[in-house]
C-alpha cells in the first residue's frame, strides 16, 4: 500500500532500519572480499591494468544482475521517469572509477590490511555531505549526535594509527608509504564524495538496480581512457592486455564481487542514509584484514608493536562506525529526512506519493512491469560465458597464500550474501 509522503509508520520504519543495517553488513563482506584480487599487483602489474580488468567485470555484472532481478523493461521505466538521475550516475561512476584505482595504488605501497582502513575514511566524507545536502542528523537529538561524533573521532584516530604502523613497517616514513597513504586517503575522499548521487537518487525514489545500470557505463569508460594514457595508447594497452590474460579471470571475480558488495551498499543508503549506511558497509575494512592477513601473509614481516597499532586501529574504526549505525533516525530527523524529500520532488516534479512508497520498501513500478525478454536469458547466458572462457586461461597467480583461510573466508562470505539477499527480497523484493 501506498504512504502518502509526510506520514510515519513506526514498525516499518524500524524493520527498514534493521534491514538496512544487514544490507550494510553484507557490503562489508561482499566489498572486502573483492579487493584480493587486486594482489595481483604485488607481481609487478599495472594499477591501471588493474582497475580496468576489475571495471570490466564490474561492467559485466552491473548489466546482468539488475536484468535477472528485475527485467529490462522495469529499468528502463524507471529511468524513463527519473531522467535527471542518468547524469548523477555518470559523475557517479566517473569518481568511482578513479577512487578504484587510487586504491590499487594503495594495496601495491602499503597493503591491502593497511589500505582498507584508510580509504575508509570515505564515511566522514559521506557523513558530512548527508548532514550538509540530504538533512540527515537534522533535529537528531544529542543523543545521536554523540553517538555520531563519538563514532566519527574513533574512525579519525584508527586511520591515523594505521597510517602510522605503515610508516613504522617501512622503517620510518618513506616515500613509497607516503605515496600509498596518499593514494588511500584519496580514495577516501572521491568515495565519500560518490555518496552524493546516490543519495540524491534513492530519497527520488530511484530503484539502486536502475542507478547502478547507468553508473556503470562511466565506470568503463573513465578507467578505459586513465588505461589507454598511462599505458601508451591502445596498442600498448592490448599487448599487456595479452599478457595478463591468465590473471584476468580473477580480476573478473573481483569485480564481479565488488558489484554485489556495492548493490548491499546502496540499498543500505537508501533505507538507513549514507551517513549511516556507509559506516556500516566499512566493515569490509576488517574483512581485508582478514584476507591480508590470513591468506596473503600480510603481516609476516611486521614486529609486535606494529601489528598491535594495525588491529588497534582498525578496532577502533570499526567501532566508530558501530557507533554510528546504532544512531537510529527518529522522528525528528525523519521529519527531516521527508523535507529532502519533498524538495526533490518539488524540483523535478515527481509524484511525492510514489517516492514515499519506494522509500518504504514497496515497488511501484512493478505492477506495469511486462514478462521477461528473451534476449535477456541470452545476455546471462553470456555473461558467465565470459566468466567460462576467462577462467579456462586463468593461472594460478606465483602469490603464497593459504588456500584452507581462503576457502573459508569465500564460504563465510557466500553464506552472508545469500542469507542478506533472502531477507531484503522478502521485505522489498529488491525494491
Amino acid at each position: 500500500m501506498t504512504r502518502p509522503a509526510g506520514t510515519a509508520n513506526r514498525s516499518s520504519d524500524y524493520s527498514l532500519h534493521r534491514l538496512g543495517v544487514i544490507c550494510g553488513l553484507a557490503a562489508g563482506a561482499g566489498l572486502g572480499a573483492a579487493e584480493a584480487p587486486t594482489k595481483l599487483v604485488t607481481l609487478g602489474v599495472s594499477p591501471f591494468l588493474i582497475s580496468l580488468g576489475m571495471v570490466a567485470g564490474v561492467f559485466v555484472a552491473r548489466w546482468t544482475v539488475p536484468m535477472v532481478l528485475k527485467g529490462s523493461d522495469y529499468i528502463w521505466a524507471d529511468l524513463r521517469q527519473k531522467p535527471h538521475l542518468v547524469v548523477w550516475a555518470l559523475l557517479a561512476g566517473m569518481i568511482w572509477a578513479v577512487a578504484n584505482t587510487l586504491t590499487v595504488f594503495a594495496i601495491r605501497d602499503v597493503g591491502l590490511s593497511v589500505a582498507f582502513p584508510l580509504w575508509n575514511t570515505n564515511s566522514l566524507v559521506g557523513l558530512f555531505w548527508g548532514w550538509l545536502l540530504f538533512r540527515e542528523l537534522r533535529d537528531a537529538g544529542p543523543r545521536q549526535w554523540a553517538k555520531v561524533l563519538g563514532g566519527a573521532t574513533a574512525i579519525v584516530a584508527g586511520a591515523c594509527l594505521t597510517a602510522y604502523a605503515t610508516a613504522h613497517q617501512s622503517g620510518g616514513a618513506t616515500r613509497s608509504a607516503m605515496m600509498g597513504i596518499a593514494a588511500a586517503l584519496g580514495a577516501g575522499l572521491l568515495w565519500g564524495t560518490m555518496y552524493i548521487p546516490y543519495r540524491k537518487a534513492y530519497i527520488s525514489g530511484m530503484n539502486p538496480l536502475s542507478f547502478v545500470t547507468v553508473f556503470t557505463f562511466a565506470e568503463l569508460g573513465t578507467v578505459l581512457v586513465l588505461a589507454v594514457a598511462y599505458e601508451g595508447g591502445v596498442g600498448n594497452l592490448g599487448k599487456a592486455l595479452s599478457v595478463a590474460q591468465p590473471g584476468l579471470f580473477w580480476l573478473f571475480l573481483g569485480g564481479f564481487c565488488w558489484v554485489i558488495g556495492d548493490l548491499y551498499q546502496q540499498y543500505a543508503a537508501k533505507y538507513i542514509g549514507i551517513g549511516r549506511g556507509i559506516p556500516l558497509s566499512n566493515t569490509n575494512q576488517l574483512w581485508g584484514l582478514a584476507w591480508g592477513v590470513l591468506v596473503f601473509g600480510e603481516f609476516a614481516g611486521l614486529d609486535g608493536s606494529a601489528r598491535a597499532l594495525v588491529v588497534g586501529g582498525s578496532l577502533v574504526m570499526i567501532a566508530g562506525a558501530v557507533a554510528i549505525s546504532f544512531a537510529e533516525a527518529q522522528a525528528g530527523e525523519q521529519s527531516s529526512w521527508r523535507l529532502a524529500v519533498r524538495r526533490e520532488c518539488d524540483r523535478y516534479g515527481l509524484d511525492p506519493n510514489q517516492v514515499a512508497s519506494a522509500l518504504a520498501g514497496e515497488d511501484p513500478l512493478s505492477a506495469g512491469s511486462s514478462s521477461r525478454r528473451w534476449w535477456e536469458y541470452a545476455v546471462a547466458a553470456g555473461a558467465v560465458g565470459v566468466f567460462v572462457w576467462l577462467g579456462l586461461r586463468a593461472e594460478r597467480p606465483q602469490i603464497p597464500i593459504d588456500a584452507t583461510w581462503g576457502a573459508l573466508l569465500t564460504a563465510v562470505t557466500v553464506v552472508a550474501l545469500i542469507a542478506s539477499g533472502v531477507v531484503l527480497y522478502r521485505r522489498t523484493r529488491f525494491s
